[in-house]
């Protein structure tokens, strides 16, 4: 039968599919459109499975906050290749995913993947555009925090983002959380504050203090006072808050955001980077 290129051209601008794949699906699907996009969808399914064990590195990390600053969400779409996650389309799919999930502000990843995009679902789309693009697509990772005030970084061209969360509002306070947010981007931060380190974390520094000390040949009546001197350290330079701040070297992140602000501090945070 005979395909008209306005229809196959209503068949690209909804999948993104090729033009050839298009003509071909409503070839196939004998010019009925939804059963076009079904055939498509299910060649991303066949290539999916296909592509299952291959590695997505490459991709667009998308940070965003509401209009009233009291939410925000990160997401990481990957992809195979730099080529494509530097394609225009790309950005702007991983864009309104995160759109959607800052809209919507699903608890998990899974809950995220089943909101809906247009008339299907995220994981859905994710799919379709396995057979558009060719590649191994996958909503990598998400996250979400709320807070009196939330700040938003992307960094190195969509290769990381950052959400931050505040315990208060204001002019001033969005500028050093942006600033700290910067910081969790370049400085890799384990936590909030040494409170917030996970206890097995603190016993494996610990341990790794005292195998060192030893080796060292230090007296055993010492090695755990030098063990809890490492601890201390890993606390100054893996904790937020206790991190020499990176604009000013001498101030702790603690002591820059007092400075803003008696009270003010961190709430959270949430870094996804590329890799």
């Amino acid at each position: 039968m005979s395909i008209s290129a306005a229809e196959v051209k209503k068949l690209r601008d909804h999948t993104g599919a090729g033009m050839m794949d298009c003509k071909k699906a409503l070839k196939e699907a004998e010019g009925d459109f939804d059963k076009a996009i079904e055939i498509l969808r299910k060649k991303g399914q066949k290539l999916s499975a296909k592509r299952a064990d291959r590695d997505a590195k490459e991709g667009v990390v998308m940070a965003m906050v509401n209009d009233d600053k009291t939410k925000g969400v990160v997401i990481k779409l990957s992809c195979e290749t730099d080529f494509v996650a530097k394609n225009d389309d790309f950005v702007q799919l991983a864009r309104k995913m995160a759109g959607i999930a800052l809209s919507e502000f699903p608890e998990s990843k899974d809950d995220l993947l089943n909101q809906k995009f247009e008339s299907i679902t995220i994981g859905e789309k994710i799919t379709e555009q396995i057979g558009v693009i060719g590649e191994k697509i996958e909503m990598a990772e998400y996250e979400r925090i709320e807070s009196d005030m939330v700040v938003s970084y992307i960094h190195m061209g969509h290769k990381a983002g950052v959400i931050l969360g505040l315990n208060q509002a204001g002019e001033a306070e969005e500028k050093a959380g942006r600033d700290v947010a910067m910081q969790v981007a370049a400085m890799r931060p384990v936590s909030v504050s040494k409170d917030d380190v996970p206890q097995e974390t603190i016993d494996k520094e610990l341990e790794i203090g005292r195998e060192i000390a030893l080796k060292e040949g230090k007296p055993e009546a010492i090695v755990d006072k030098i063990a809890q001197g490492k601890l201390n350290k890993f606390f100054k330079e893996n904790t937020l808050l206790h991190q020499a701040f990176v604009k000013d070297g001498k101030k702790s992140v603690e002591q820059y955001l007092k400075s803003v602000s008696p009270n003010l501090t961190v709430t959270g945070f949430k870094h996804i980077e590329l890799g």
